[in-house]
């Protein structure tokens, strides 16, 4: 099958959307479909395009069976609510020229793209139109919810009603929309989109590529940690993970002189994180580790820390969650147990109130002092991985019905 797809964020960009849309595409060329991708030029998490891939042009390329054209965007340095607009808006004007040629001449039988970009997602709608193909949008993150979620975007305003109107114009205009979890596909359900048209893709674990290691991790000597116990934060430092909390529980577990907590990650936040963690002599900052040391990194925590802000936990789903649980060590979350990320985390460590570090402090506390209870979340963490993010089962799935969507009737583009 011929599939055109369409994304803002893929490789070289290690964490976050690109882990998964480059993945995805490599994995679909290797099943034997013809990939043709227009993608953004990297920027991601560090918010600066590299040196080597700066420049007004396109540049294409091959790599991994997959063809490549990556087109020029605006982005800011300080990614804010009309910055952030501008940086989305010219990824889709970029994209839209060669989104319509490659429709042209690839002749596509599906053209696929991500949101985040919703507002690029319109460029991939018009190619499909022109080339007659059925059209897929895939939902990482909601991303006007979560820009209204994080103060980005303020509720009420003519920008988020804008807003809310165009996200619902383009998700309702796809022959078939899929996210990551059941809460977010429920989400679409409200946009009016048919329950038929709706489909679960989760993002996965590359098999053999985190699991539990025997011995200890590498980085205890080179980042000289001489505590018994870890506390583990490692990815996007930015304003929807409501990161600020872990140096609030530092401050007040910093009397443990068992406990090490490491912030590893880049972000538009991380100075201000390091101003606020200042004077504190158990916390430790490091930047993004190389992919092929993510085992490593992954098997350095006792307790793997997640902090989510409560008006987002339904609507995005932290990708980092999925390594988190295949290292075989327990969560520590600020989700209600009845959001999606409380349902993925419970039972494979504990669950405390969004924006609460008093009952975060003492849930980590309990994993690292109740060694019942760490052993049975740990157990319970691999087991999790293995049966909701297990690689082959869900491209199986999809491959499956990405070829019963181009097969249907007549599309929606």
């Amino acid at each position: 099958m011929r599939i055109l797809f369409l994304g803002l964020n893929y490789a070289p960009e290690e964490i976050g959307i690109a882990r998964y849309s480059t993945g995805m595409c490599e994995e679909l060329a290797r099943r034997g479909h013809q990939i043709e991708a227009i993608v953004g030029k990297p920027y991601y998490p560090d918010w600066e395009v590299p040196e080597e891939y700066r420049g007004s042009g396109a540049r294409q390329s091959v790599e991994n069976g997959v063809k490549i054209t990556r087109v020029p965007h605006y982005v800011p340095s300080d990614p804010g609510g009309a910055k952030r607009i501008v940086h989305h808006a010219t990824f889709g004007l970029s994209a839209l020229l060669p989104m319509i040629r490659a429709a042209r001449s690839h002749k596509p039988d599906l053209v696929m793209t991500i949101a985040p970009s919703t507002i690029g997602a319109a460029s991939a709608r018009i190619a499909a139109r022109m080339a007659g193909a059925k059209s897929w949008l895939h939902i990482q993150d909601f991303e006007v919810g979560a820009a209204l979620a994080t103060g980005l975007v303020s509720e009420g305003g003519i920008v988020s009603r804008l807003a809310k109107a165009f996200e619902k114009w383009v998700v309702t205009g796809f022959d078939h929309v899929s996210s990551i979890s059941f809460e977010m596909c429920r989400k679409i359900g409200t946009y009016g989109v048919p329950e038929d048209r709706v489909s679960e893709f989760r993002n996965w674990v590359e098999g053999g590529e985190v699991y539990p290691l025997d011995e200890p991790s590498a980085y205890r000597q080179e980042w000289n940690i001489q505590t018994p116990h870890v506390a583990l934060y490692s990815g996007n430092i930015a304003n929807k993970q409501g990161i600020d909390i872990l140096v609030d529980v530092a401050r007040k577990l910093e009397e443990r002189t068992d406990l090490t907590f490491v912030i590893c990650g880049n972000g538009p936040n991380r100075a201000m994180l390091e101003q606020q963690a200042a004077g504190l002599g158990n916390i430790q900052f490091h930047n993004l580790q190389p992919m092929e040391r993510l085992n490593e990194l992954m098997n350095l925590a006792t307790v793997h820390l997640l902090p989510q802000k409560a008006d987002a936990a339904d609507l995005v789903l932290p990708s980092k969650l999925t390594n988190m649980l295949a290292s075989g060590r327990p969560v520590a979350a600020t989700a209600d147990r009845d959001t999606g990320l409380g349902r993925e985390v419970d039972g494979c460590g504990l669950l405390v109130p969004p924006g609460d570090p008093d009952a975060l402090a003492t849930a980590l506390e309990r994993l690292i002092d109740d060694e019942a209870l760490y052993t049975s979340s740990a157990l319970a963490a691999v087991q999790r991985a293995d049966e909701r993010w297990n690689k082959d089962n869900i491209f199986g799935a999809l491959d499956a019905q990405l070829r019963s969507v181009a097969s249907t009737g007549p599309s929606l583009a």
